[in-house]
């Protein structure tokens, strides 16, 4: 264990590193980080170093990036420098802490400010795609003081529980999806229920299923084109959903994370294919707004996300990869090789329903069957 780090830290970070991302002796690894996730930036550097690989810390202090904010320089934000693509070049894994960390303020910044500050993403993925990196996209980050402030927590042990899911053997992930994978591969209609009134039916779109277990997958055709870095934890899988039919309602009982965007207390309902209400207990505003922006197919399903991970229960920005879970995106699915194109795409997510697929029962009390 290195001094100032927990042995949870420690673990956590080897295992990502060994597991994950399988660090070779010899490879150059980029890690980007904040102010509020330097401790694990730090263990991360520690165990790519005892594998034997050659690291580059890049730490984007909080405090001078929001000063360029109010200096009205978000579109220099965006734009990352010529020595950051040049590192991006020359790395062969590259790991992202998640942030800033001011949560208060970025709900309160302006949707064009946040989109300019954020605009080196697509040409990020675009150098990234060339190189062949791999890496991931760490949960952590999102665990902010003042996320914990709102909803309750004891940010500590948030961040424990985050550590404990990154504990999981991705192979061992991988095994107990088999009987679940096989049956979105092969199935029509599958039917989603719950004693709080969720009782939705919807048709699979015959398209192979995506398993997320947190290893990245550069050059994979069978992955998108952003898969190079995969999302950590890990533990989901991806099913797009034939976006014409859809009958029932869906009411949510875990929190919808969506970059720093939150909402609570969803319910669906959905006619003829159609999303036909929406109620929220927080965030419905957000999601209006974007429901009104969205273009054609923002009505319709798009996909099906199931958790798979069993340390992830009922944590914070882990809901989509909680075992049992089942998140309904509504709108795009294109990314997983589905027909709609909409702008919109949003999710609500619900825990311990029973599913079926084609009648037969898969899921059931937040347990693969």
């Amino acid at each position: 264990m290195t001094a100032g780090l927990s042995k949870l830290q420690s673990d956590a970070a080897r295992n990502i590193v060994t597991k994950y991302l399988k660090v070779r002796a010899g490879e150059n690894a980029v890690i980007e980080s904040w102010d509020h996730t330097m401790p694990m930036a730090t263990a991360m550097v520690d165990e790519i170093r005892r594998v034997g690989g050659k690291t580059l810390h890049i730490h984007e202090d909080e405090e001078a990036w929001w000063r360029a904010i109010d200096r009205k320089q978000s579109r220099l934000l965006g734009r990352a420098s010529a020595p950051e693509w040049a590192a991006l070049k020359a790395a062969d894994v590259y790991v992202h802490f998640w942030g800033p960390g001011d949560t208060d303020r970025i709900e309160k910044m302006p949707e064009r400010t946040f989109d300019e500050a954020v605009a080196w993403s697509s040409p990020w993925y675009q150098t990234a795609r060339k190189s062949g990196l791999r890496g991931g996209r760490v949960a952590i980050g999102f665990a902010t003081e003042g996320r914990a402030k709102q909803w309750g927590l004891d940010r500590a042990q948030w961040e424990e529980s985050i550590l404990r899911a990154w504990l999981t053997d991705p192979v061992k992930t991988a095994k107990s999806a088999a009987r679940l994978y096989e049956a979105l591969s092969r199935g029509k209609k599958i039917r989603i229920s719950h004693s709080n009134g969720t009782d939705l039916e919807v048709a699979l779109a015959g398209i192979v299923p995506r398993l997320h277990d947190g290893t990245p997958h550069p050059r994979d055709k069978r992955y998108g084109p952003n898969d190079m870095l995969a999302q950590i934890p890990g533990g989901r899988i991806d099913v797009a959903l034939d976006s014409k039919i859809a009958e029932g309602r869906i009411h949510a009982n875990r929190r919808t994370n969506i970059w720093w965007y939150w909402s609570d207390g969803g319910k669906l309902e959905f006619a003829d294919g159609r999303l036909t209400s929406y109620s929220f207990d927080h965030g419905g505003e957000e999601f209006a707004r974007r429901y009104k922006n969205g273009t054609a197919g923002r009505d319709r399903t798009g996909s099906l996300a199931f958790g798979l991970n069993p340390a992830a229960k009922d944590v914070p920005n882990l809901e989509s990869v909680e075992l049992g879970c089942v998140s309904l995106v509504v709108g795009r699915n294109r990314h997983l090789n589905g027909t709609n194109g909409s702008n919109f795409m949003n999710w609500i997510t619900l825990a311990d329903a029973e599913i079926a697929i084609d009648g037969t029962p898969v899921i059931r009390d937040g347990r693969l069957l």
